[in-house]
C-alpha cells in the first residue's frame, strides 16, 4: 500500500502571514531556531518546513495551521483602517509588538460584541462629540461632567491603583471599551484608540505607571470624541501633516487633562503661588491621584506656567523618571486577564460560561487565562476595588 505525501504548505501564504505579523524572514529564523535558508526555502521552491516547524511557525505569527494550506490570504481590513493615527507609528509598517496589540483588542471587542448579543444586552452607546473648532478645556469639563467622577471622589481613593480603577470603570460607562495592551514600549505608544461606531477602544500601554493610566485613557477618549464628529479619521486616511497632527495631540492633551481634575477645585490646591520643582508638582498630582505630567500640562494650560517653564520642569521630570529603579516582581495570570480585559469583561464572560453560552475551553480563549485560575479571578472581581494585588 502507498502513502501519499502529506500536502505541502503553501509558500505564498506564509510570506503573507509573516509580513502581516510584521517580521522579517531573520526574526522568525531566530525565534524558531532554523537557518535562515530553510525560512527562505519555505517561502521559495525549498524543502518545506516539517510539521513540527509549521505548527511552530502557526503559534509564533498566531495563525490557524490551517491558514497555509489555503490558496490565497483571507481578505482583512488594514490594521491602519483600525486605530487612530499614533506618534511615530507608519501605517502599514507597524512593530510585530503593536500589529498583535491591535489584532489581540479587535478581537477583544468582537468577543464583546458577540456576549452583548448572546446575553440580550442593549449595547452602550458613545454619544460624546467634540469639533477642533471648540475650546479643549470646555471639551475636557464636559468629557469630566459626562463621567460622573467627583474631585470628593478622587481625593477619597487610597491609592494610584484604585483611582486607576474607578476611572476605568466610569469610562466603560459612557460606552467606551477599556483595554490594556502588553510588549509594546512606551516610546512607541502609551495609547491606542480603535475608532468604531459601536463600543470603540481607548486603551493604555501595560508599561504605563498606575497613577499615568488614567490620563492615558481620557486622551484616547478625546480622540474617539474627535472621531464621533468626523474630525479624526483612523490612520490609514489620516492626511494632515505633521504640524496639523501635533496640534490635535496638544488638544487632546489639554481636554484630557481638564477632564481628569476640575479647574475650579486645581485652582483652589495651587493657591497663590504655583509649585515649580519636580518634587512640589508631585504633591501636588498625589492630591488628586493623578501623574506630575498631566499636573504640569494643567499648570500651563491654566496659566501659571509658560512654555519655557513647562519644558523645563519636563525635562527634569524626564531625568527623574529615568533613574527611577524599574518594578520588581511580576503580574499574576489573574491581573493579567483583568489588566487586559478589564472587569467588565471578565464579568461578561463569567455571565456567558454560567449560562452555557460560553464552554470552558471558549471562555478561557476569551480570557487569556488558564481555567484553573477562574476560581481565583471570581474571587477578585467579587472583591472589586478592595482588592489588593494591582492589576497589569
Amino acid at each position: 500500500m502507498l502513502v501519499s505525501d502529506p500536502p505541502r504548505p503553501n509558500p505564498k501564504l506564509i510570506t503573507w502571514a509573516r509580513k502581516d505579523a510584521g517580521y522579517s524572514e531573520e526574526q522568525v529564523a531566530k525565534r524558531l531556531q532554523v537557518k535562515l535558508a530553510q525560512v527562505q526555502g519555505w517561502e521559495g521552491t525549498g524543502k518545506p518546513p516539517t510539521v513540527r516547524q509549521l505548527m511552530n511557525l502557526a503559534e509564533f505569527l498566531q495563525r490557524p495551521l490551517s491558514l497555509f494550506f489555503q490558496e490565497s490570504p483571507p481578505a482583512l481590513r488594514p490594521l491602519a483602517a483600525e486605530y487612530r493615527r499614533v506618534p511615530g507609528v507608519v501605517p502599514g509598517s507597524e512593530s510585530p509588538e503593536f500589529r498583535r496589540a491591535v489584532r489581540d483588542m479587535l478581537a477583544r471587542r468582537q468577543t464583546t460584541l458577540d456576549l452583548y448579543e448572546e446575553l440580550g444586552y442593549d449595547l452602550p452607546e458613545f454619544t460624546l462629540t467634540a469639533t477642533t473648532t471648540e475650546d479643549p478645556k470646555e471639551v475636557g469639563a464636559r468629557l469630566r461632567v459626562r463621567i460622573g467622577i467627583t474631585t470628593e471622589q478622587q481625593r477619597s481613593w487610597r491609592d494610584a491603583w484604585q483611582a486607576w480603577r474607578e476611572w476605568r470603570t466610569a469610562i466603560e460607562g459612557i460606552g467606551v471599551l477599556v483595554f490594556m495592551f502588553p510588549k509594546v514600549p512606551l516610546e512607541q505608544a502609551r495609547g491606542i484608540a480603535l475608532i468604531e461606531k459601536r463600543l470603540p477602544v481607548a486603551a493604555v500601554n501595560t508599561k504605563e505607571f498606575a497613577e499615568s493610566r488614567a490620563y492615558t485613557a481620557l486622551h484616547e477618549v478625546v480622540h474617539l470624541m474627535l472621531a464621533a464628529a468626523n474630525q479624526e479619521q483612523p490612520a490609514l486616511a489620516e492626511s494632515r501633516s505633521a504640524g496639523e497632527f501635533e496640534r490635535l495631540e496638544r488638544f487632546a492633551e489639554v481636554a484630557a487633562s481638564h477632564a481628569l481634575v476640575a479647574e475650579d477645585a486645581f485652582m483652589q490646591a495651587v493657591g497663590q503661588s504655583a509649585p515649580t520643582g519636580v518634587q512640589a508638582v508631585r504633591e501636588l498630582a498625589m492630591r488628586f491621584k493623578v501623574s506630575p505630567l498631566a499636573a504640569a500640562t494643567r499648570l500651563r494650560e491654566s496659566g501659571f506656567w509658560t512654555w519655557p517653564q513647562y519644558n523645563a520642569w519636563r525635562s527634569d521630570w524626564s531625568r527623574q523618571v529615568a533613574d527611577l529603579p524599574k518594578p520588581s516582581g511580576f503580574a499574576t495570570p489573574v491581573s493579567k486577564a483583568i489588566g487586559r480585559g478589564g472587569r467588565t469583561y471578565a464579568q461578561l464572560v463569567f455571565e456567558a460560561l454560567d449560562t452555557n453560552r460560553l464552554t470552558m475551553p471558549e471562555a478561557a480563549r476569551a480570557l487569556g487565562l488558564r481555567s484553573e485560575h477562574f476560581d481565583k479571578l471570581r474571587v477578585r472581581l467579587v472583591q472589586g476595588s478592595a482588592a489588593e494585588a494591582p492589576d497589569e
